[in-house]
């Protein structure tokens, strides 16, 4: 992003960004990475198509940014399977508590994992929004678990072949 772009981007999110309860999502596992990195990447993605598709970025940058704005805490009373269809609506009741959102950002958050989840987008933004993060879920997914989890493969694999020895 250009130098005038991540200035309008942080002045667009800087409420969001300083609250502590967001600031809480650094510790969070999300992806391989933490649900905070993964939210920023969702919602400066959604600010650069949005912005030059000229739909309400705005309204856009702040759904997509608080689109999992719940901690593992939230959640320990789901299964994974509940919390991929629910986290949602935890996410939605957050973002109503900590600040004053409006109905585009409500849908957004609410939408993002459809068909997965309960409610279905209204807005361009929102299908926007829905894909980005798919989008970038697979991303992180590939770049980040999947060379974890192939880093203990082949260290397993050593370990069998020095057992072996």
């Amino acid at each position: 992003m250009s130098l005038k772009s991540t200035w309008e981007f942080d002045n667009i999110v800087k409420d969001i960004n300083n609250n502590d309860k967001f600031q809480d999502l650094k510790g969070e596992l999300h992806h391989g990475i933490s649900r905070y990195e993964h939210s920023m990447r969702v919602a400066k993605w959604t600010y650069l198509v949005t912005k030059n598709t000229k739909l309400n970025y705005e309204d856009a940058t702040r759904g997509a940014l608080l689109h999992d704005f719940y901690t593992d805490d939230d959640t320990k009373n789901y299964n994974t399977k509940e919390t991929l269809k629910f986290h949602p609506e935890i996410a939605l009741l957050n973002a109503k508590k900590y600040f004053d959102i409006n109905n585009k950002q409500e849908n957004i958050i609410a939408s993002h994992m459809y068909p997965l989840g309960v409610a279905k987008p209204k807005y361009v933004e929102s299908w926007i929004i829905s894909a980005i993060d798919k989008g970038v879920a697979v991303y992180e997914m590939y770049r980040y678990k999947a060379s974890l989890v192939m880093g203990i493969w082949i260290i397993f694999i050593f370990n069998l072949i020095s057992i072996q020895r």
